[in-house]
């Protein structure tokens, strides 16, 4: 018998390339989990190759939802959607998707409207977050421009506040393919296709792209996926170089990055309950880009402080801190930077890499070469490397 009844929702919305978005929502209650991923054309905010998935359901008849998912695509998700959604997917499909995709069309919206911003901020440098609501008059899926500045980040809306920078990210270590660094520099942070949904490269070509630019491993880390011993041993035999396993798992504070840990966690779980599977299992938690998304508002708005941002329950139970993560803004960065100098915890650099190209653009630098997962969660806990820009 169910005596407390929780539910979470989580909504990712990134840029695929300067035309797509990418949309990854995640419904997870007492009874009940499910996934959504589709795309979306920022030209008109139509969506298209919709895919869901069951993680958890209670009758026979619930896996053939799958099959009535498709009839939203082409649907526009600007303002008034959700009764078309209601009718085409509540009652042919399933009302637990059709209420995820209401959640993830508002958070497109969300999303059209700060790449407008970042579009405005162009032409306009000084205009304030608050000065371009006042002037925004149209819906967020109309007079919408297809040309996006070359740095646009990926857009989260689970959160929305932007932080003062805290200074540069730390300086490029010489490549190790020029013999002048003795430091082993792993990507520890990047994913792969079909193993993350989001992901548009095969585990070959990131290898492939890693091995070219002279990295000295890679870590997997697809998105609630767990490569086996095995696999990981027959890439490492086929590529002749280092590749190790992890996880992000993402949890009611956020996503975690999980090294030495290999239980195969699905949907949403609690960080305290995470906390307790892993240190069990003598494993090693990073909080992943946990500043993510605060680029909309400015600090003094929520009056965050690093200090402030310190005192979240999330960094009390994590080991150590993503502070180069190639997704996000160099202020986000910073103040994951500040935050974990703030409470010593050791930090990493991982290029969140979804594709070849992104590959190594952020690492960690070890003092000494790793040449198994064993090693490698060793090296963690002793806390002697350091995040870097690589390329």
């Amino acid at each position: 018998m169910i005596s407390e009844f929780n539910r979470n929702k989580i909504i990712d919305v990134a840029l695929l390339d300067k035309t797509t978005l990418v949309v990854h929502g995640i419904l997870d209650d007492s009874i009940y989990s499910l996934e959504l991923d589709f795309k979306v054309n920022l030209s008109d905010l139509v969506c298209f190759e919709i895919e869901g998935r069951w993680l958890r359901y209670t009758t026979p008849e619930c896996p053939q939802a799958l099959n009535f998912l498709t009839q939203a695509e082409g649907f526009c998700l600007a303002l008034g959607i959700e009764e078309k959604i209601h009718k085409a997917v509540g009652r042919t499909s399933c009302r637990h998707f059709a209420n995820l995709l209401i959640e993830c069309a508002y958070a497109v919206r969300e999303t059209a409207k700060l790449i407008r911003y970042q579009e405005a901020q162009v032409h306009n440098p000084k205009l304030s977050w608050q000065e371009f609501l006042l002037g925004e008059n149209s819906d967020p899926g109309s007079n919408f421009s297809q040309e996006l500045p070359e740095d646009s980040e990926a857009a989260s809306v689970a959160v929305s506040v932007s932080i003062p920078a805290a200074g540069e990210p730390s300086k490029r270590l010489p490549s190790p393919a020029s013999g002048k660094s003795d430091a082993f520099i792993i990507d520890m942070h990047l994913h792969t296709a079909p193993a993350s949904p989001c992901a548009s490269d095969s585990v070959e070509a990131m290898i492939a792209e890693a091995q070219r630019i002279g990295l000295h491993g890679i870590c997997l880390t697809d998105h609630n996926y767990l490569w086996s011993a095995a696999e990981i041993q027959s890439l490492c035999k086929k590529f002749t170089f280092p590749i190790f396993r992890a996880n992000e798992i993402v949890t009611e504070q956020g996503d975690m990055l999980v090294y030495g840990f290999y239980e195969d966690v699905q949907g949403i779980i609690k960080l305290s309950e995470l906390k307790k599977r892993v240190q069990a299992a003598g494993g090693f938690i990073v909080a992943a880009h946990p500043f993510r998304g605060f680029l909309t508002f400015g600090a003094d708005d929520i009056g965050l402080t690093p200090e402030k941002a310190r005192s979240r329950e999330m960094f009390q139970l994590v080991d150590g801190v993503e502070t180069l993560n190639g997704k996000v803004t160099a202020t986000e960065n910073g103040l994951a930077r500040e935050v974990a100098e703030g409470l010593k915890l050791p930090a990493i650099g991982g290029s969140d890499a979804h594709d070849s190209s992104s590959v190594g653009l952020y690492a960690t630098a070890f003092t000494q070469p790793i040449n198994n997962e064993v090693e490698l969660l060793a090296a963690l806990k002793t806390g002697d490397y350091q995040p870097v820009k690589f390329r």
